[in-house]
């Protein structure tokens, strides 16, 4: 007989209403208005998001890298894995109480990663986050979205996160050779044109054991660009 599911937490939010659950002792569940969002038993595909943002940064002095997302922290501690102790990330998080969630009850599932000296968590839109990073005169050596709606055929032109104009941003606020990485549903070719106007050179990978759909975007600035 499984394990009953509990509640640990909830919160509402202008989204909806927020749920922490526990089965056991490291099997977690969030959820949004009776929708689940994440499991701590299933994210390989948002380790993976992380791991093949940030492969090649560690030899770097100070990589920079923009993630836009905390969720369970899972994408955040395999950006951290894949970077030296000298590096800068930032993390756009719209929700606190994600946060307090990834520092608090859910910490130990990714070694506290939301605590890491050098994480700084932005409680902000990533979309405002992109646009400032695309004005800073400091380039990006990664910018990660794993945020639970990801772009698809119906995504619109002007959508804030996965639209024409973010994907000049997130161009913008790259180093050439610097990587643009995306989670998705499944993968679209049209999201993929749209990056590759925007001037990326365009690839994907469906990382996630079991589930074919899951996509990582890996859209890498010419090392000219």
């Amino acid at each position: 007989m499984s394990l009953p599911w509990i509640i640990v937490d909830t919160a509402v939010t202008p989204d909806g209403k927020l749920v922490l659950q526990r089965r056991g002792e490291r099997d977690y569940l969030i959820t949004i208005d009776g929708r689940v969002l994440m499991n701590s038993m299933t994210h390989r595909s948002e380790a993976a998001l992380g791991a093949l943002a940030c492969r090649g940064l560690a030899v770097l002095e100070r990589p920079r890298v923009l993630v836009g997302g905390l969720g369970m922290a899972f994408t955040l501690r395999a950006v951290l894995d894949a970077l030296p102790a000298s590096a800068v990330v930032t993390v756009a998080e719209l929700n606190p109480v994600i946060v307090a969630w990834c520092r608090g009850p859910i910490a130990d599932l990714t070694a506290r990663a939301a605590d890491d000296p050098r994480v700084t968590v932005a409680i902000t839109d990533f979309a405002d986050a992109l646009r400032a990073a695309a004005g800073s005169a400091q380039r990006l050596d990664a910018v990660v979205i794993d945020l639970y709606v990801g772009p698809d055929n119906d995504t619109r032109a002007a959508d804030p996160l996965y639209g024409t104009r973010a994907c000049e941003q997130a161009f913008t606020a790259l180093r050439p050779g610097g990587v643009f990485a995306i989670w998705a549903e499944a993968y679209h070719e049209s999201y993929a044109k749209r990056l590759g106007a925007a001037g990326f050179t365009v690839a994907y990978e469906r990382p996630a054991k079991g589930n074919r759909r899951f996509v990582v975007y890996l859209a890498t600035k010419p090392a000219w660009g």
